[in-house]
């Protein structure tokens, strides 16, 4: 996956890391929960998706939060995402943000609804959509 030597920069999020990992956080948000098998099924895929230590994986999480944060819209994350990532990443982008969701075995709505607009948003075909959803779902 592309690098970036900046997670940041004083407008926005520059750093495609970055923004998959906010993608991530919005979802195990979605549901008003803090579910710490989400939060451990983010660090996860964030450390073995980039090959990070620990301590830079919880850096980038806890940057990725700030970022989550602070934006009024996922546009800004998934442009970055849409200019880096070829379309099976960002299908495999769709799944992990799955196995966040299922990984408390509780799918919220609301967390359906975040990955549904995501997918929209990083133009995953409704067929990915649903094809990664069951595979997650069936693990």
């Amino acid at each position: 996956m592309p690098e970036s030597s900046s997670l940041s920069d004083d407008s926005g999020v520059n750093n495609p890391q970055l923004a998959l990992a906010a993608l991530m956080i919005e979802v195990a948000q979605a549901d008003y929960t803090d579910a710490p098998e989400e939060q451990a099924s983010i660090l996860n895929i964030v450390k073995t998706s980039f090959n990070l230590k620990d301590e830079e994986a919880e850096q980038l999480i806890e940057l990725a939060k700030i970022k989550q944060s602070d934006s009024t819209d996922y546009f800004q994350f998934t442009r970055l995402i849409n200019d880096h990532y070829s379309a099976q990443q960002r299908i495999d982008l769709i799944e992990n943000l799955w196995r966040i969701a299922f990984s408390d075995h509780n799918l919220d709505k609301y967390e359906e609804h975040v990955i549904r607009r995501i997918s929209d948003l990083l133009y995953v075909s409704h067929s990915d959509f649903i094809a990664t959803k069951l595979r997650v779902q069936s693990n």
